[in-house]
């Protein structure tokens, strides 16, 4: 039988939203089951952290248990990995920190390319790293940690999350800067790295606010600095470094995101419940408590984000000649 031409392409139009129209319901129906977020540093930095605020939001808000895993382990590389080879399905998830624009220069072997091989989700916070000293050493403001360091050259040990790191970089940054010379030692995150800071195995570390804040108010760790250009909100007295080395800046973030063939549907519903989560009063709140602003981006800005950070990192670990240890 021959079909009048304006049923045919009826018919035609109506098979072919098939998959657009399954495609939603799919989304909508998300999660149907439990979801993995991927942490690339042991529990205690501000990846975990941040993972675990937007896995209790998450979970409440979607009626699924957003699981947090650690991985940590060649400064994220072992967790970004794991997910870029993960189902893109929207069950593997992977929340990172800035040291991903850092790796993709620092680490010439890798086995993905993360601009190319991961879906950008949604941005959560930005912040600074804080400058802290164990309360043994000496020195209780930037200059004063300056002169001692370049009157104890390589006396001072330098901790930082693991190499190619935010804070480990940051590091460096003001290691050649300021003209002194620490020793860096790496650990396997943010809070086996504070741990030996506290018992003072190392003295100098740049650690994110969320890892460390507690430390600060308690008096357990010295804050010397932030680095960021402008002071913390969340530490209104602490000065920045850039007050006494001219030009000084760094800082973190943070984000979620996916593998590359995660559904469109499914990544703008994560991004609309996190951006949600970031605007709600006592989210926005518990952040900016732990030093942070919000980040509350759409998929594409986040994107932008990421690789406008991996040039300038990269530009960063070129001029220092940093190596991968």
């Amino acid at each position: 039988m021959k079909l009048p031409r304006r049923q045919f392409l009826h018919l035609a139009a109506s098979a072919a939203a098939l998959p657009a129209v399954s495609r939603i319901a799919w989304a909508q129906a998300y999660p149907s089951r439990p979801v993995r977020m991927i942490v690339g540093f042991a529990a205690g930095g501000g990846t975990d952290i941040t993972a675990r605020l937007m896995g209790q939001w998450l979970s409440e808000r979607l009626g699924q248990q957003f699981v947090i895993e650690n991985r940590p382990g060649a400064s994220g590389n072992i967790a970004t990995e794991a997910v870029v080879r993960a189902p893109p399905d929207g069950y593997t998830l992977l929340v990172i920190a800035s040291s991903v624009a850092i790796n993709a220069t620092l680490y010439d072997n890798l086995n993905f390319n993360f601009i190319r091989d991961i879906a950008p989700v949604a941005g959560v916070f930005r912040g600074p790293y804080v400058m802290l000293v164990n309360p043994s050493v000496p020195t209780t403001t930037v200059p004063e940690l300056i002169a001692y360091a370049k009157a104890n050259p390589r006396k001072l040990n330098m901790a930082s999350p693991g190499t190619g790191t935010g804070p480990h970089i940051a590091g460096e940054l003001f290691k050649m800067m300021a003209g002194v010379d620490m020793v860096h030692v790496p650990y396997r995150g943010a809070g086996p790295s504070l741990t030996n800071l506290i018992g003072g195995q190392v003295q100098v570390t740049f650690e994110s606010t969320p890892a460390s804040i507690g430390y600060i108010r308690a008096g357990t760790l010295r804050a010397l600095a932030v680095t960021t250009t402008n002071r913390s909100e969340a530490l209104p007295d602490i000065p920045t470094v850039a007050e006494f080395v001219p030009g000084y800046e760094a800082s973190t973030w943070y984000g979620v995101c996916a593998p590359k063939a995660t559904p469109a549907e499914i990544v703008e519903k994560l991004n609309r419940e996190i951006n949600a989560a970031l605007a709600d009063p006592k989210m926005k709140a518990r952040l900016a408590d732990l030093g942070g602003d919000v980040l509350a981006y759409l998929p594409a800005d986040f994107g932008k984000l990421i690789a406008d950070e991996t040039e300038k990192w990269g530009n960063v670990i070129r001029v220092l000649n940093i190596k991968a240890e």
